[in-house]
């Protein structure tokens, strides 16, 4: 089991703009600090060797966007942000012979080696940035992401157009991020968080900063509209837009995400895509 420890100490909030090789750097560090606290609060949710889209709960089981387990068996499937690559484990014990996961954290992946051995489903994986991907060209069949990643990244374009290098023709690309109307709104689970606070259209990133003026935690945001055209810029076509509602079921709260947003806002977007054979 993961040790209980805390997230790492909130820095200084600031609003300012962060480049790639600083965000990925605050990435690294935040994610390798914070991995063990995240996989003892909500990999119980997440599972050892399952496949949730976001906080609502769509399961990809549910919701097949990314093909059946008999029409993926022999595919290559590539995992961006794989966390401890419970989403990936899952496609493995499906039957699904070729699965690779990466993340940016060495923490993180420590852990998905720790469930490798507790499951026995083996998730192959690499450490890597989404902005800069070590793989050839045409590499896989199918490339996704479950909120993996790519709120972390500046430039929506430059991660799809990475993801887009490596789909072969005929492939799919499937990603869930925090929906981008939330931008707008506090980060509170409660009646709060359903009062508007700042401009959708600022995309001046959020950064926390230590004490000596550099991110420690850095999350970016792109509208609706960023994502679209980053995915018609990279020679994609959209296939589906899934907004997850949240279920009577479901009564935990996630950061910002609940029960009582939940049933007045999206949390989660799910954009697919198809790559033109």
């Amino acid at each position: 089991m993961p040790e209980e420890t805390d997230y790492p100490e909130s820095g200084r909030p600031a609003r300012r703009g962060v480049g790639p090789t600083e965000s990925a750097r605050a990435g690294r560090h935040w994610w390798d600090g914070a991995a063990d606290a995240y996989q003892a609060e909500h990999g119980p949710f997440l599972g050892d060797a399952d496949f949730v889209w976001g906080p609502e709960g769509l399961t990809e089981a549910e919701a097949r966007l990314l093909g059946t387990p008999y029409t993926l068996r022999d595919a290559r499937v590539l995992e961006i942000g794989c966390g401890a690559g419970q989403c990936g484990r899952w496609l493995r014990a499906q039957g699904v012979r070729r699965v690779v996961g990466f993340d940016i954290s060495h923490r993180q992946l420590l852990h998905s080696r720790r469930i490798d051995d507790a499951t026995g489903h083996q998730l192959a994986s690499v450490q890597a940035d989404a902005q800069y991907l070590p793989f050839a060209d045409a590499s896989f069949d199918v490339v996704f992401s479950s909120f993996g990643a790519l709120p972390f990244v500046p430039s929506a374009a430059t991660a799809i157009d990475e993801a887009a290098r490596v789909l072969r023709p005929g492939g799919r690309l499937a990603f869930s991020v925090t929906h981008p109307v939330r931008w707008a709104f506090p980060d509170d689970p409660s009646e709060r968080g359903l009062t508007l606070i700042q401009s959708y259209f600022d995309r001046t990133p959020y950064v926390e900063e230590d004490d000596a003026g550099r991110a420690v935690y850095v999350e970016h945001h792109h509208t609706v509209g960023d994502w679209v055209r980053a995915v018609a810029g990279a020679g994609l076509a959209l296939a589906d837009l899934v907004e997850p509602e949240w279920p009577e079921h479901n009564t935990q709260e996630w950061g910002g995400w609940g029960p009582v947003r939940g049933s007045m806002l999206p949390g989660t977007a799910v954009f697919v895509a198809d790559k033109p054979a």
